[in-house]
């Protein structure tokens, strides 16, 4: 079993790739266990999470690449004013649930509760299945270097 600590730096390697997937939960911890679609097993002592697309490892053949696993979301357009847009963000947020904003779409975990929230704020979803990667406010993780001139201690 191959220990892992880091991501590699990108690069673009020629090397075909195999992937590690892994359900987002487990690739938020620092310490894991996984195994490769080859087989291969890897150990994750990381100081930061991976996350999808990361290449964690490479021999002379092949690189292997983190595959965060599909899961149900709700998927929100973003075809609505960013005051609205931020409403539906504090609500969401509001459940102690996690959220991502992409460009444009927001997307929650497909949960009972997000559901009947959104309905009773009349806000139309879709239920879809895609990588989620919350934004890394929610987790309290953000650097004190980006939290902004404004920000007394």
């Amino acid at each position: 079993m191959e220990l892992i600590s880091a991501a590699l730096a990108p690069s673009d390697s020629p090397l075909p790739g195999i992937v590690l997937p892994v359900e987002r939960q487990k690739l938020a911890k620092r310490i894991w266990r996984g195994t490769a679609t080859d087989g291969m097993e890897f150990g994750f002592e990381l100081s930061v999470p991976l996350k999808h697309g990361d290449v964690f490892f490479k021999s002379e053949t092949t690189r292997y690449i983190i595959e965060q696993i599909a899961e149900p979301v709700v998927e929100i357009a973003l075809e609505m004013t960013p005051s609205a847009a931020a409403g539906i963000g504090w609500a969401i947020g509001n459940l102690h649930l996690e959220l991502s904003a992409e460009a444009s779409r927001l997307l929650a975990p497909d949960e009972p509760a997000v559901r009947q929230l959104l309905a009773r704020l009349k806000v139309p979803y879709s239920p879809t299945i895609a990588i989620f990667s919350p934004g890394r406010f929610v987790r309290g993780n953000l650097p004190a270097n980006e939290l902004g001139s404004s920000h007394k201690h």
